[in-house]
């Protein structure tokens, strides 16, 4: 059987509703689920003060917090996808909007950091549960290719949307209400989501799904917990040897890994995806571009409330020119890449991107200003490298591999997610500890807890006598720390363009798949230059 003909019949089997289904109002409701998740964190990224003043987490939990949920939801993001593909999307959909709404209840009733911690491992493995299947649900509800393109642009915009919107609606909460409150913003909209998605969505079922291998989902997430912890441990200053350990294990599992997804008939990963530089370069550029905004984003957040000194409602509004200009680019990158190419847009999207983190280690310091600057340009690199990367990643491949294609690019998302705070946030966490000098007349049990975090410091600050010169003291390590990350990630950022540069470089081999024995394989093709 042909490939094409193999892809009429997976997408003509996989409509098992017999309600007719209007694309575009299918789409409004599969943002609900890009909405729930994106708000989410960006609310929970403008609460990181009040937590930090109300459980007092230690500068390794506090950026657990934020990490554990992108952490679990990586590993689960693929295993889920085959979940799906079994049981019907819309159905895995509606059952992950009502558990979420259900975590996230019991992580606004949290009283401690250990248990706001475990709700945000419930809310993953719930939210593991809704992204994989949007894509696979817009591919069924879209025929035509253009439509389809469109809305792949508007999901992918429906990240950034989010993510405007969650720093006002959780600005506005942290206004009225305490932190608990933001962590409670995603609950309407899940349910919203599932009383509207069985009369919008039609069901969905891969006709030959793949096996569901619950021991390579242990490995992924064994492979990513321990990297994750050991870069947290060397940049908030543990111990080397423990963090230096950590790193090895996991990058041992992650050699199993790959091991044990070579030996499958139907591996969890399919690593022959990875032949195709533009399939690589679009994984790679969805992680890092994730990785950039979330790192930008876990600083911002608490320079612009702590050291500039907004409330949590005008930071929120302060960050929206950034989030506009990232959903305005990305809706112009389509229209500008059928002119000058997909590589151009990407690589000029990376080098702004590079650009904002270095216009803020120039500028940054007790005003709000270069801070909204430096997101703008960032904003505008982010819309123009991650919208045609999705495009990239999925267009590489044959039409039968594309759930697995999307379903990788989707776990880059969240690999970059968790990296960010980890390699970002962990990097100025470990700066702002060597930059800070603690004033004379600070007690040494008040000086450990303001150089674990930012907002511990100026908790510790409000009951003692040099509460002003030690924050004085910690704003100016916060800037500096922030200074000296523009640096290094602006720097890192243009050499990682270079390397995307190559790797999206017009293929002189095409990906096929062999009907005959279902390998991939890469293909010469004559008239295609390098």
């Amino acid at each position: 059987m042909s490939s094409v003909a193999t892809h009429t019949n997976e997408v003509s089997s996989v409509r098992t509703s017999p309600r007719k289904v209007r694309p575009w109002l299918a789409l409004v409701a599969l943002m609900f689920p890009v909405l729930t998740v994106s708000v989410t964190t960006t609310a929970l990224s403008f609460a990181l003060p009040d937590i930090a003043a109300d459980l007092r987490p230690s500068a390794a939990q506090l950026l657990w917090i934020v990490d554990i949920y992108p952490l679990i939801l990586a590993g689960l993001l693929i295993p889920m996808g085959t979940v799906g593909d079994r049981v019907g999307r819309r159905m895995l959909l509606i059952i992950g909007s009502v558990g979420f709404a259900g975590a996230s209840v019991l992580g606004g009733l949290s009283t401690s950091a250990e248990m706001l911690i475990a709700a945000r491992v419930a809310i993953a493995v719930f939210g593991s549960m809704l992204l994989p299947a949007t894509l696979s649900l817009i591919r069924v509800v879209f025929d035509d290719d253009a439509a389809r393109r469109t809305a792949i642009a508007i999901w992918t915009a429906g990240f950034s949307a989010g993510a405007a919107l969650g720093p006002i609606v959780g600005g506005a909460l942290l206004q009225a209400f305490s932190w608990h409150a933001a962590v409670l913003v995603a609950v309407p909209v899940c349910l919203g989501f599932a009383i509207i998605a069985p009369f919008t969505l039609p069901e969905s079922k891969d006709p030959h799904p793949g096996k569901l291998d619950l021991i390579s989902a242990v490995l992924a997430i064994l492979t990513m917990t321990p990297i994750v912890y050991g870069i947290k441990t060397l940049a908030t200053g543990g111990a080397a040897l423990t963090g230096a350990v950590a790193i090895v294990f996991g990058l041992a599992i992650g050699v199993l890994f790959v091991l044990r997804q070579n030996r499958l008939t139907h591996p969890m990963v399919e690593l022959a995806l990875f032949q195709s530089g533009r399939f690589t370069g679009g994984v790679l550029v969805n992680m890092v571009a994730n990785m950039v905004q979330f790192g930008f984003l876990f600083f911002i957040t608490q320079h612009l409330q702590l050291v500039v000194g907004l409330d949590a409602f005008t930071a929120g509004l302060l960050i929206i020119p950034g989030m506009g200009m990232a959903i305005v680019a990305g809706l112009f990158a389509a229209r500008w890449a059928g002119r000058v190419g997909p590589r151009t847009v990407v690589v000029t999207g990376l080098v702004l991107a590079a650009v904002g983190y270095l216009f803020i280690a120039a500028t940054v310091g007790t005003t709000a200003w270069p801070m909204v600057v430096g997101y703008c340009i960032l904003g505008v690199g982010i819309g123009f490298a991650t919208t045609l990367s999705t495009e990239l990643v999925v267009g590489s491949v044959p039409p039968e591999k594309s759930g697995a294609a999307s379903a990788i690019s989707e776990t880059g998302y969240e690999v970059g997610a968790v990296m960010g705070t980890a390699v970002v946030g962990g990097l100025v966490t470990g700066l702002y500890q060597t930059f800070l000098n603690i004033p004379v007349g600070v007690d040494p049990g008040s000086a450990a807890a303001a150089r674990e975090t930012l907002g511990g410091a100026y908790a510790v600050a409000e009951g003692i006598q040099s509460g002003q010169d030690l924050i004085g003291a910690a704003s100016l390590a916060y800037s500096q720390a922030i200074s000296m990350t523009g640096v290094i990630v602006g720097i890192a950022g243009l050499v990682f363009t270079l390397l995307v540069f190559w790797l999206l470089r017009t293929p002189r081999k095409v990906m096929e798949l062999n009907p005959k024995t279902g390998q991939l394989t890469m293909v010469p093709t004559p008239g295609l230059e390098d």
